[in-house]
């Protein structure tokens, strides 16, 4: 496919700002190659979230593939390269259907994932969330200061391998194979622990100390910086110093489960449901804040889209969008098969002519929350990056939100109908928010290698399409081969060897909780009225400039311990490192961010690779954990050993991130 476009399209002519042509962006076999790239990242995706409930983000591990591959072919560019990872990181995203889809079946509404239905669900989706991340482009992407730190990784990966640059492709391939190394020790051999965990007792109370030993992790709190690892420590300091103690000392103790297993059985039931209300708020407060910039940036597309084709050539390549006006078309398309997928969904409940008003009902609160949604997720992998963006949290939040506008609307004998159909809109806002999230991201990488917006999101589009198409199959292999707790296909089946589906259980569980009036709302309050008084903070400090994110509280004290503390420990790392090169200039603190951020980059591309490999050996052995020979071959000592390795890697992202630059240049020479 020529990169060029006709004269007569809306979509402009291939002219940079100085009027050169530039090198092709789609092309058939980059196409090609992305969708290949979907398929088998997304298989992988899929066994490890029904697995463990995490997902992994797929763009920077497609960069790398698409690189070495093309490289075979010759001729590829950095912004072909660039296209194939947009397209591809869709496996990543789309996978995130998991955290709600399978609920269906295990209340017993599906037996398995109707080709139709399940395609549906993806594509109506995912299409809306890439329509609404492309006026959010200038908001967030161009407009908020917002670090990106996956996208800023990914652009880096693709600089380097362009560049040729010795030293800096040194430090990216070494991290990486660091990063690798001990994500093979920890989550794959198992011969090092993954992290260290203790669980104390004042008398009732406990209380929980936790960290994770994820280089990529250290990473990512590397990338967003020490401002919002702060606050992801108070909503930890929250959650586990305050929260759990308290529930734990006035409700449910240690009893016979182990204090370790109660305070994480309190925290996962219903602080995290405070948490939810703390992102609830904040979410809102977000959006709100943005409101001025994102219509701000609706209004010059639609004023640049009221001059026709000439007016979208007049703009620099890198900032022309699909034309904001087939945006809005294809938003109130995308409506009409959301509704007529919500009414097939309700056929078999006696509704009458409650029917109509339902399913409008659904399908506006679908679009509208979805944007709200959309927005705040986008901001989200702005700060903390696509991996660390809590979309179970914006899961738990939809499904809440939806039981209560849906209620007992079947009657007391459609309690199933009513709990599936909020896990069917809950699916479809999901998947929307996690579309926007990871599109976002991919489009902060193609503004750091001078992509063109319109051709980046035609590859998403491609990239949903084909994600779309594939995920049922894939999905029903997975339910045919291994099951899940609490549903099997068959009589006979290993129910010890069946897929948890963890977050799905949790929003099944959620949602039949509402409706049959069970839910700890007293938990969901509590939150409400933190993020209330967080956001007040959030105002105040904002107008002596400073930052202090009250969404970012509640993901701390809606993630998980290990994962929070392990991502302030790269901002810490950062911290240190910066204000040690500040007193060489800027030029120094501008070569050790370089440094910094290849690093974070090398260990996220480390581990997500360790995470694919790991998923295909689980998925052809027929059983998880299938590389775990060596675990607990240390006894006692794992996880002194797995500490040490994580403090010399500390200690190494420290030192090479604040070396001099004329330091720098030695070691890479």
């Amino acid at each position: 496919m020529d990169a060029r476009t006709d004269e007569r399209s809306p979509m402009p002519a291939d002219a940079d700002r100085g009027g050169t042509r530039h090198a092709a962006e789609i092309t058939l076999r980059g196409l090609l190659l992305g969708a290949v790239i979907t398929v088998v990242f997304m298989t992988a995706n899929l066994y490890m979230g029904l697995k463990t409930g995490v997902t992994f983000s797929t763009s920077i591990p497609a960069a790398m593939l698409s690189m070495g591959l093309l490289r075979l072919f010759g001729g590829s560019g950095i912004l072909e390269n660039n296209i194939v990872q947009t397209q591809g990181s869709a496996a990543g995203t789309l996978c995130n259907v998991i955290l709600v889809l399978p609920g269906l079946v295990l209340i017993g509404h599906w037996h398995g994932f109707p080709f139709w239905q399940t395609t549906a669900v993806c594509l109506i989706g995912g299409l809306i969330g890439l329509v609404y991340s492309i006026p959010l482009r200038r908001a967030l992407v161009m407009g908020a200061g917002l670090p990106y730190p996956e996208g800023t990784a990914a652009a880096e990966v693709l600089h380097a391998g362009e560049a040729g640059d010795r030293g800096g492709l040194r430090i990216l391939l070494g991290a990486a194979g660091a990063g690798g190394a001990i994500g093979l020790a920890t989550t794959g051999f198992r011969f090092l622990a993954d992290g260290l965990h203790t669980t104390l007792a004042a008398g009732p109370a406990l209380f929980r100390f936790a960290t994770g030993f994820s280089p990529a992790l250290v990473g990512v709190g590397y990338l967003v910086g020490l401002g919002a690892c702060l606050a992801l420590l108070t909503g930890v300091a929250l959650a586990w110093g305050v929260a759990v103690p308290l529930l734990t000392a006035f409700g449910s103790g240690a009893g016979t489960e182990g204090a370790e297993a109660a305070a994480r059985a309190v925290w996962s039931e219903k602080v995290r449901l405070i948490g939810a209300g703390i992102i609830a708020v904040g979410a809102i407060w977000t959006v709100a804040s943005l409101g001025r910039s994102i219509l701000g940036s609706i209004r010059s597309a639609f004023g640049a889209a009221q001059g026709g084709g000439h007016a979208l050539r007049q703009l620099p390549r890198q900032e022309r969008d699909l034309p904001i006006t087939w945006v809005a078309g294809a938003s109130l398309l995308l409506a009409l098969p959301l509704a007529w997928l919500f009414f097939h969904f309700s056929a078999e409940a006696e509704l009458g002519g409650l029917r109509f008003a339902l399913v409008a009902a659904a399908t506006l609160f679908t679009v509208g929350f979805g944007f709200l949604m959309a927005a705040a997720c986008g901001y989200l992998a702005g700060l903390l990056g696509s991996s660390s963006s809590p979309i179970s949290g914006i899961g738990i939040l939809t499904t809440l939100l939806a039981a209560l506008l849906l209620g007992r609307a079947a009657g007391p004998e459609g309690e199933r109908f009513v709990v599936a159909a909020v896990l069917l809109l809950s699916s479809i806002v999901v998947t929307t928010a996690s579309i926007a999230n990871d599109n976002l991201q991919d489009l902060k990488t193609g503004q750091l290698v001078d992509a063109t917006p319109w051709r980046q999101q035609v590859a998403l589009a491609a990239g949903v399409g084909v994600g779309a198409l594939v995920i049922a199959p894939l999905l029903d292999l997975l339910y045919n081969a291994y099951g899940f707790v609490g549903a099997l296909p068959r009589e006979g089946m290993d129910e010890a060897a069946a897929l948890p589906a963890p977050q799905a259980a949790l929003m099944t569980q959620i949602a039949g909780g509402i409706v049959r009036g069970e839910l700890p709302w007293s938990m969901v309050a509590v939150g409400a009225g933190l993020g209330a008084l967080l956001v007040a903070l959030e105002a105040r400090l904002r107008r002596s400039g400073r930052s202090f994110p009250a969404l970012t509280v509640g993901i701390g004290m809606y993630l998980p311990l290990e994962v929070v503390v392990t991502i302030a420990f790269g901002g810490l790392v950062g911290r240190l490192a910066e204000s040690r090169l500040r007193a060489q200039g800027d030029a120094a603190q501008a070569g050790g961010r370089r440094r910094g951020v290849l690093l974070a980059s090398g260990f996220l591309v480390g581990e997500s690779g360790v995470g694919v490999l790991l998923a295909a050996a689980d998925t052809l052995s027929g059983r998880s954990a299938s590389l775990a020979f060596a675990a607990d071959a240390l006894g006692g000592a794992g996880p002194w050993l797995g500490l040490l390795v994580f403090l010399l890697v500390l200690a190494a992202f420290y030192r090479i991130a604040s070396r001099t630059d004329e330091a720098g240049r030695r070691d890479s020479a």
